[in-house]
């Protein structure tokens, strides 16, 4: 057993223990090292490993063992932690993901499912396998300019990379006039004119060392060419391809266009998994809004795609929210709140704007909207598993 690694499982049912016991010694790649319910004991052994799986129980004592879960995937990088249920509700697993559990079984464990996941966790753990793209590809789109969109893309963008922990790309694909390396203050050495002439060298290798990380952070930045010219030769070919590769480096793609419908700008709306349509609620606005939800459609994009996302919202405002959905036949996906000041002042220092005030209105809205992104991934898998519970 070259690659085999240890596991400690937690829980307070003696039952639940012997059967993954059985069950891992039947799998053989994984080395059953320990089972407690102490997490002072667990955390400790874990300490102790390279490398470590780690299936808590959580079915007793559940904010207790939340936060153990929470504790060690946030200080160990090389381990992989397992929650086990007997009660799982969506909105459980929803929060275990987010915390940063791998997968979320419910007890009693069936044999197939959760070889099934160890398989997944072996393969992930040892780099004998590729891992599977799960990335969400995320426009940010409007045919109209000034409503915002590049600050909607750079901070939603940031706010992913820092609930997740993934790993972000916010990509500029306005050619012209891109902004997203000013709202951040950034003079990166590659652009995505470079990337595009080096498609066929690119890896995850590659593309870690080559777009430019933000801080501290998870998030990658590929910048506007600085060049007019440079955009002239780009072909909607080679964008669908930088994004398949994009794909299989990244958890979330976040995408800040052109306004308007140029092949660049199509081709990413055609790729995107979820299309955030921008607007600010005026009548010159909306209707630019209709004209694009009826372009969509020409173009063949799936309605549950689209989500309409409102910019600097104001409670008062002469036309209100339902009027807005009744003038789009569409629900509104998010309102983000206007604030003048703070969202001037974060672009003025080329800071997001949790960076300026992470307690105002419109950094809050933000982050939950981020969250509200994060959570519709664990959310679908969860309600397709556990039904709507």
């Amino acid at each position: 057993m070259k690659h085999s690694i240890h596991t400690i499982v937690i829980s307070e049912q003696q039952s639940t223990c012997e059967l993954v016991k059985l069950y891992l010694q039947e799998f053989e790649n994984f080395t059953f090292l320990a089972e407690t319910s102490d997490l002072t004991k667990a955390y400790n052994a874990i300490k102790e490993l390279d490398k470590s799986l780690v299936i808590v129980d959580i079915s007793m004592y559940q904010e207790q063992a939340l936060n153990f879960v929470s504790k060690i995937t946030s200080e160990f990088s090389d381990c992989r932690v397992i929650v086990l249920s007997d009660k799982p509700q969506v909105d459980l697993v929803i929060r275990a993901m987010r915390i940063g559990a791998s997968d979320f079984l419910s007890l009693p464990l069936l044999k197939d499912e959760f070889f099934d996941v160890l398989t997944k966790h072996y393969l992930d753990m040892t780099g004998a396998k590729p891992k599977k793209s799960k990335c969400r590809v995320i426009t940010v789109y409007s045919n109209k300019g000034g409503v915002g969109k590049t600050s909607i893309a750079t901070n939603l963008a940031l706010e992913l990379a820092k609930i997740t922990k993934e790993n972000v790309a916010l990509i500029d694909l306005n050619f012209q006039l891109g902004d997203v390396t000013t709202f951040l203050d950034l003079k990166p050495s590659f652009n995505i004119s470079y990337m595009l002439q080096n498609l066929d060298k690119i890896n995850e290798d590659f593309l870690l060392s080559t777009l430019e990380k933000y801080k501290d952070t998870s998030l990658y930045v590929l910048a506007d060419p600085p060049y007019f010219k440079q955009a002239e030769n780009v072909s909607s070919r080679d964008i669908t391809k930088l994004f398949n590769i994009l794909r299989d480096t990244f958890s979330y793609v976040v995408v800040d266009t052109s306004a308007g419908f140029d092949d660049k700008a199509i081709n990413a709306l055609e790729n995107s998994d979820l299309i955030f349509l921008v607007t600010i609620v005026n009548l010159p606005a909306l209707r630019n809004c209709q004209r694009c939800l009826e372009l969509f459609d020409k173009l063949g994009l799936e309605d549950e795609r689209i989500q309409i996302l409102i910019n600097r919202y104001m409670e008062n405002d002469e036309i209100n929210a339902d009027a807005v959905e009744e003038v789009l036949g569409k629900n509104i996906y998010w309102k983000i709140p206007n604030n003048y000041f703070t969202m001037m002042s974060a672009i003025n220092k080329g800071v997001p704007v949790s960076a300026v005030n992470p307690d105002s209105n419109v950094a809050l809205s933000y982050k939950n909207l981020a969250l509200l992104v994060s959570d519709s991934v664990f959310r679908q898998s969860a309600q397709k598993r556990y039904g709507r519970v």
